[in-house]
């Protein structure tokens, strides 16, 4: 028998191995590819490093290490020679998926992204409260084995803005100046909403990210939702396109020039083995960084006072909001990739954005010496 936590070096049984620390496994010069799932931003960076140092592939899962500092992460990736990929399954690699179909077929891409479900309310969920709003009580959960802190992180807001600002950074498309709106719109409606403002929509620009929500915010549940699904929205190019979408019933809005594709369900880890695939036998990735556009950005769920401790994705202080990279990085605002278990040192009122200079000085870590790499290249590609 094994103790998992008096191991100190890994043990290696044929092809089972026993090891404390996830390093040591990602630099094995054996492995041919590292799938990262710890959905801990400082740790998927510290594995990820390792395994490029290894020159392995890495699948990375953990999104929140791809919102956090992606763009360096893939640079490192880049120059060691191997592919760092978004993982298929989780919802902005079959989102780069849709947007990719739609591109190269010629199609301008109005707006993309997923649903959830959503009330305004929510940001200022915590894991205590969690449970009420998904109608289980904590038994259930419990007996389920559900983490409260993950699930608050998808509920909140916080994942929706980590998963869409890694795909704007994936794709190039814009993110919304002050947050994502969260309309709340059936498949039925996206073409007519989700479009820009002078030709009838909500956006204010087109090609953006965004995320819909399964409720209206009376809090019923829309027929037609797209609460596990993931979508894109585009623009004929001629009229004859038009006439096409009209004859093979693609779904348009009232001018029939927007049209809508979208997949209903993702099914997270039960389609990761299309990236594994991917990147070894084709030595590509399913959907991968390659710029700084979007940042989800630490904002105060309540009143905070200096000397508060910040608890980080899902908990009971902040929560993360899409903001563009631009406008975080003239705010100086804290990540939430970064925001755990650190103390304020000002305090903080409710829904106003924490700026580095909030809190005290944070830990020196790869994830933090990557992020301030991205920070200095966006910075430096702001001047040319």
């Amino acid at each position: 028998e094994l103790n998992k936590n008096s191991l100190t070096e890994a043990i290696k049984f044929d092809d089972i191995w026993f090891t404390n620390s996830g390093v040591e496994l990602a630099q094995s010069e054996e492995l041919d590819l590292v799938i990262e799932a710890t959905g801990n931003p400082e740790a998927g960076v510290d594995h990820c490093l390792a395994a490029f140092e290894a020159k392995t592939h890495v699948v990375l899962v953990t999104v929140e290490a791809d919102a956090l500092c992606g763009a360096a992460l893939v640079k490192r990736a880049n120059h060691a020679g191997v592919v760092c990929s978004m993982a298929y399954g989780d919802q902005p690699a079959l989102i780069c998926e849709l947007i990719e179909r739609v591109k190269t077929s010629g199609f301008e891409v109005i707006c993309a992204g997923k649903g959830t479900q959503y009330l305004p309310i929510y940001h200022k969920s915590t894991p205590e409260t969690v449970w009420n709003y998904y109608g289980l009580s904590s038994q259930e959960a419990q007996a389920g084995g559900m983490n409260s802190k993950m699930f608050n992180s998808f509920l909140d807001g916080t994942k929706s803005a980590i998963e869409m600002g890694a795909l704007a950074n994936a794709t190039g498309l814009k993110v919304p100046e002050n947050g994502l709106l969260f309309p709340a719109v059936g498949t039925s409606r996206l073409a007519n909403v989700l479009k820009p403002k002078e030709f009838g929509g909500i956006l204010d620009n087109s090609g953006t990210v965004e995320v819909v929500s399964s409720l209206s915010r009376e809090g019923k549940e829309i027929p037609d939702n797209l609460r596990w699904g993931v979508f894109v929205v585009f623009k004929s190019d001629s009229k004859y396109t038009e006439q096409c979408f009209r004859e093979y019933g693609v779904p348009v809005d009232d001018s029939g020039e927007y049209a809508t594709l979208w997949r209903p369900i993702h099914l997270i880890g039960s389609e990761l083995g299309f990236s594994v695939a991917t990147a070894l036998l084709d030595n590509r990735s399913t959907g991968s960084t390659k710029m700084f556009i979007g940042d989800a950005v630490s904002v105060a769920k309540r009143n905070l006072k200096a000397g508060d401790i910040l608890d980080g994705e899902g908990g009971t202080t902040v929560w993360g909001k899409l903001i563009p990279a631009s406008k975080s990085i003239s705010l100086n605002a804290l990540p939430i990739g970064l925001a755990h278990n650190v103390k304020l040192i000002n305090n903080i009122s409710e829904g106003q954005v924490i700026s580095q200079k909030d809190i005290s000085a944070i830990s020196e870590s790869n994830a933090y010496t990557l992020r301030k790499e991205m920070e200095a290249d966006f910075i430096e590609s702001q001047k040319n």
